[in-house]
């Protein structure tokens, strides 16, 4: 614990460093000048020098990516990190003998000031790492995950080709006909979780009471996203074994899942209805799942213009807003052909079919993909 409560301690004097720059003044401290502060700082509190110099040198180097990847316009500005909610640290420069394996479900790990501690070996550890990262989340488990780069899965070289259209009852529909719905709560266990939330709403604030409530929700929101990324993990492994290309949607999942509750001034409609379905989306696991597969398939992911795929006909190409004739149903009003929508919708993904507002087609790849990697070349 003393671990991450110094790294969080030196991530919040970064965050509060930067805080105070703005456009027209000179840049604010980088790593290096952070680094040298940290040993000037080390140098005169006896607190901060107890702990290890590695651990709080690597949330600046954390906090400079950090930095990076938002004037990248990859992610969100750094934010402070909270006791409680972000707990963790890094560790590099681990050596061979730092990691042990003591039975087939026990391992051990060397951390620096703290000793030998043990952890469930839940898969093989790869040869060579550099460094581990140690978690706690919400529910207060530890986590332990070693930096390593996993070999990618190689393309069956069949040539079939998959289109994914993804829903929020349906998580994900396959343009074989197959329909695949992420895991959630049980009913029981949804029933739980209101009870829990009716008496977090309840408790005293700073009581042991709300403490332990807290706790309970946490547990039952790990369990779940648990089954959800299991969920990803099998089923985007399962594709990237069965199938040379993948075609999915190129979605605005940050976009799609914004707020609509507005201003003051100007409130938003359907407020209630945006947020049951933000909360839909993000629980059917829309961006891990494309995430996972990049990274199991790279250069195999093509990302499709997704405009009027639902609309489109899969057997004649006639796109009208009539052809949907409701949630789960599309009918043909052309040529009378009729399956489920998810379904007819991820076959036009497989064919790479985009129709513009003109109704004209449009180019099957995105015009914004991101790069990729390329193909292992057929041996």
């Amino acid at each position: 614990m003393h671990h991450c409560a110094h790294a969080r301690y030196v991530w919040n004097l970064a965050v509060e460093q930067h805080s105070h720059w703005q456009p027209g003044r000179a840049w604010a401290p980088n790593y290096v000048e952070q680094a040298r502060q940290l040993t000037e700082a080390r140098a005169g509190f006896d607190w901060l020098r107890a702990g290890s110099q590695t651990v709080q040198q690597q949330a600046l180097r954390d906090f400079a990516q950090a930095v990076g990847n938002f004037f990248g316009g990859t992610h969100r500005k750094p934010t402070w990190r909270k006791a409680g909610q972000h707990e963790g640290f890094r560790q590099v420069a681990v050596r061979p003998e730092h990691v042990q394996r003591l039975n087939r479900k026990t391992g051990r790990v060397w951390v620096p000031k703290v000793g030998w501690v043990r952890f469930r070996w839940s898969r093989n550890v790869a040869t060579g790492v550099k460094s581990f990262r140690v978690t706690r989340d919400h529910a207060g488990r530890w986590h332990l995950a070693f930096a390593t780069i996993p070999d990618s899965i190689p393309a069956p070289g069949t040539g079939e080709v998959v289109g994914v259209d993804r829903g929020v009852t349906v998580a994900a529909a396959l343009s074989t006909g197959d329909l695949l719905t992420c895991p959630a709560l049980s009913p029981g266990e949804q029933r739980r979780l209101t009870r829990l939330r009716r008496a977090l709403a309840r408790a005293k604030r700073g009581s042991h009471r709300r403490r332990r409530v807290k706790t309970a929700i946490a547990k039952l929101a790990a369990r779940e996203a648990d089954r959800r990324r299991d969920w990803v993990e099998k089923t985007s492994t399962d594709l990237a074994r069965r199938f040379d290309l993948i075609r999915v949607e190129d979605l605005n999942i940050r976009g799609m899942t914004r707020s609509a509750r507005g201003t003051v001034q100007r409130p938003g409609r359907n407020v209630r209805q945006k947020a049951g379905l933000n909360r839909g989306i993000l629980a059917a696991g829309w961006g891990r799942l494309v995430a996972r597969l990049e990274h199991k398939a790279p250069g195999r992911v093509e990302k499709i213009n997704p405009a009027f795929t639902s609309q489109t006909c899969s057997a004649c190409g006639h796109c009208v807003p009539e052809n949907r004739e409701s949630q789960a149903v599309f009918r043909c009003v052309a040529c009378g052909h009729q399956a489920n929508a998810d379904v007819n919708a991820a076959r036009n993904i497989a064919a790479g079919r985009a129709v513009t507002a003109r109704g004209g087609r449009a180019l099957a790849g995105p015009a914004n993909r991101e790069p990729q990697l390329e193909p292992p070349s057929a041996a």
